[in-house]
Parts: C-alpha cells; sequence; structure tokens
C-alpha cells in the first residue's frame, strides 16, 4: 500500500504542478465559452446582407415584402439568425413570371463585384392562390442557401394564407388575433407530482455534463498511455518492477490520474457554479428554478459516474501503453477503440431528448457506455433507482475485469519490446501472467 501510494502521490503532484494544468483548469471554461459563442457570431457576421428579388406572378403579395406585412417579418426574425434581406419586389400580374424572371437570372449569375448582382430570386407562380400543384421556385448561387431560402417561404406562405383568409370573408383586421400562435412551455412533472421547467437549460446542461465526463477521462487516458510508453522507452519502468509489484504501479497511476481529473473538474463545476449565480436571480423570475439543476444528488452522481466512467476508459488506453512501443502505434491501437467508446455521445442528442427510449436504457444499463448514460439520463428525468444501482453494479463489474485484464497485460507487456503482440499472444499473456 505504502509503495503504491509513493506512486499515487507522484503521479498527481506531477500533473497538477504543471503550468498547462493549472492555465487549463482556470481558462478551459472561458476558451469551451468562446469556442460555442464565437462561431454563432462569425456565422451571424458572415450571413451579411442578401440582394434578393421576389417575382410575384400573382401581383398580389407586395406588402409581404415591402415591409408593411410586420406579421410575416415577425416571423422570419424570431426563428432565423440576424441576416439582413434586401428585397427587390416585381409585380409580373398578368405576365408570364418566366419571361419577367429572365432579367434577373441573369443577375444572379453576373460577377459578385457588379452593384447589380443578385443573391437568390424567388419566383412566386400566378396561381399560387388556388392551384393544387402550384410551386414556387427558388434560385441561388449556392445550393445550399437554406435559411435565405426558408425564410422567403415563409414570408410567402403567410401572406398567401393571409389572402386566401380574406377573400372567405375574414376581415383583415381579425387576421392577426387569428393566426396568432400560442407559445409552448415545457414542464416536466416528477414522480413526486413537483413540476420543473427550463427544459431547454437542461438540455444543455446534460450536454455540459456529459462532456465533463467523457473529455477528462479521455484526455488523461491519452496521458497515461503515454506515461507508460516513456518509462519502457527509457527502461524506468524495468526498475520500478524491482522495487514494486505491476499491479501495485498500475493502481497508483491509474488511481493518481483519476484524482487529477477530478481536481480539474472540480475546479470547472466550482466556476461554472459562481458564473450561474449571477444568473440565478433572472431566471428565478422568469420561473426556472435553478436548484433543480444544481440539486446535491448531481453532484453525487457526478463523482460516482465520473470515476466509473475514467476507471473504464483508462484501462483500455493503459493496456495500449503497455502492448505499444511507440506513441504513434499506440495512436493507430487505439483510435477506433476511442471512437467506439465515444458512441454515447454521438447519440446524445436521442439520449437527452428521449431519456427512457429503449435505447437509452440499454446504454445506461450496458458495460462502458452506462456512466455517461446513466448520469444524463439522471439529470434530465427520474430513472428508477434500480436502473441506477443496476449500471453502477455492472460498471463495478466492468471496472474489476478491465482492471484485472489490464494488471495481467501490464505485468508482461511492460517488460516486452519489439512487434506488437497479436491476439492470440495477448490470450496466452492472460493465462500465463
Amino acid at each position: 500500500m505504502r509503495k503504491m501510494l509513493a506512486v499515487f502521490k507522484r503521479e498527481y503532484l506531477a500533473a497538477v504542478r504543471k503550468k498547462m494544468f493549472i492555465f487549463m483548469t482556470l481558462f478551459f471554461p472561458v476558451l469551451m465559452a468562446g469556442m460555442m459563442v464565437l462561431p454563432g457570431l462569425m456565422m451571424a457576421k458572415g450571413l451579411g446582407e442578401k440582394n434578393v428579388a421576389v417575382i410575384d406572378g400573382t401581383g398580389e403579395l407586395r406588402d409581404a415584402f415591402t415591409g408593411s406585412d410586420r406579421g410575416a417579418r415577425a416571423v422570419g426574425a424570431r426563428r432565423d439568425l440576424r441576416q439582413q434581406l434586401s428585397i427587390e419586389y416585381v409585380d409580373s400580374g398578368g405576365k408570364a413570371v418566366d419571361g419577367v424572371a429572365k432579367p434577373y437570372l441573369a443577375r444572379l449569375a453576373a460577377d459578385r463585384r457588379s452593384a447589380a448582382k443578385l443573391d437568390a430570386v424567388l419566383l412566386i407562380p400566378a396561381d399560387a392562390f388556388d392551384g393544387k400543384n402550384s410551386k414556387m421556385t427558388f434560385y441561388s448561387r449556392a445550393a445550399t442557401d437554406i435559411i435565405t431560402q426558408e425564410r422567403l417561404a415563409r414570408m410567402a406562405n403567410r401572406a398567401i394564407q393571409r389572402h386566401r383568409l380574406t377573400s372567405r370573408g375574414i376581415a383583415p383586421d381579425a387576421l392577426d388575433s387569428t393566426l396568432r400562435e400560442v407559445p409552448t412551455e415545457g414542464v416536466q412533472l416528477s414522480r413526486t407530482g413537483e413540476q420543473k421547467k427550463g427544459g431547454e437549460l437542461n438540455f444543455v446542461i446534460g450536454f455540459i455534463f456529459a462532456a465533463l465526463l467523457l473529455i477528462p477521462s479521455l484526455v488523461y487516458g491519452l496521458e497515461i498511455m503515454r506515461g507508460i510508453i516513456q518509462e519502457k522507452t527509457d527502461r524506468v519502468v524495468e526498475i520500478l518492477v524491482s522495487s514494486m509489484s505491476p499491479m501495485q504501479l498500475l493502481t497508483g497511476k491509474v488511481t493518481g490520474i483519476a484524482a487529477v481529473g477530478l481536481t480539474q473538474v472540480s475546479v470547472w463545476i466550482l466556476l461554472g457554479v459562481g458564473v450561474a449565480s449571477f444568473g440565478a436571480a433572472s431566471a428565478m423570475v422568469a420561473g426556472i428554478n435553478v436548484l433543480q439543476f444544481l440539486r446535491p444528488m448531481v453532484f453525487v452522481y457526478f463523482v460516482v459516474f465520473f470515476v466509473l466512467a475514467y476507471f473504464s476508459y483508462v484501462c483500455v488506453y493503459a493496456i495500449g501503453g503497455s502492448i505499444c512501443n511507440s506513441e504513434k502505434e499506440a495512436q493507430q491501437l487505439i483510435a477506433p477503440i476511442s471512437m467506439m467508446m465515444m458512441l454515447p455521445w454521438f447519440l446524445m442528442i436521442g439520449i437527452i431528448t428521449n431519456p427512457e427510449s429503449t435505447m437509452s436504457v440499454a446504454f445506461s444499463l450496458s458495460p462502458v457506455y452506462g456512466p455517461i448514460t446513466m448520469f444524463v439520463r439522471t439529470l434530465v428525468s427520474e430513472p428508477p433507482l434500480w436502473h441506477i444501482g443496476l449500471s453502477i453494479a455492472i460498471s463495478l463489474a466492468t471496472v474489476f475485469v478491465f482492471f484485472w485484464v489490464t494488471a495481467k497485460i501490464f505485468r508482461v507487456g511492460i517488460l516486452s519490446y519489439g512487434k506488437r503482440p497479436t491476439i492470440p499472444e495477448l490470450w496466452r499473456w492472460l493465462k500465463v501472467a
């Protein structure tokens, strides 16, 4: 035990004393916030202003595109990014729409530096009000200009709907109240009957905590793999195993780096709680109970599932470091395995939005994937206690098996050099170690 604690202390102190560790611990949340906010700002700015032409074959939709129809404008402004549209409305009522559109389509193909250039052209057929098979056509410079297409289509369709209702005897003044949308508020009803608001915030928090579980496990797993390979290369490991058992060395390394990860994540959570406290007052005013996201059991579950996820993942990296002789070789071996271990992250949207689905329950009760999936389920819903207990038991059994296998391979692999062992050779190591 004393030797294992010595390895634990050495690994922990060597990591936390690094300047990069201190920098990333204090500024990683800022970097992550910047990575989430800046792309949105840059994208909104990059959308800029677009010059579009609307060729209206009905001749009745001028108000929808010249600013008079504020209802149609509101629909686009509420749902779209901040993109400015400079709309050139063309009344082609009584004329062939295709013929009127030709010069505008020519401007669409003009040089971008031309003052008369257009970015998109929308053609509205003359039978848009009554034709069952009528269809608007959207031309643009890019096949992926979906935002502009959807925005113009909503504005046109809203105006067409208003015209149809007006032609059927509904007064124009009553249209706004008739077409007014009723907002929907999401409320989670717990098993005890408690009502919890803030579903969108729960969605975001689920992603954040899932990242806090997954990223440190992968990062520090790589650290352990690199450390083992470096010690094998420098022949330091031969000196270490002469004074302690491989099991003591492995346990000290793994638990030491686990403590480093817990330290870093704890600081991130405390910083997040400190920042969130400033917005708690406004959230309370909005009717959102912040305490439902910061309840004590969240942090208890986080520590439990973080440790389980960490030990599940790090054993795989320890095996990679034991059987490989270079970091490049180990990364080639671990890369496909890491992709498989990240499967819950790729399916996180489905897990968060439907935590009681068969897929979510199956992942939460399966080895390796259980810690992350079950923790997210406890965040966004209230899974049965036996689900949580069974998930922890399965994860503990998985960690025990992984640790046993890792110790067996580690015992032989750390003193093996040359060609990377094959699967049959690893099986023989398990039997003889």
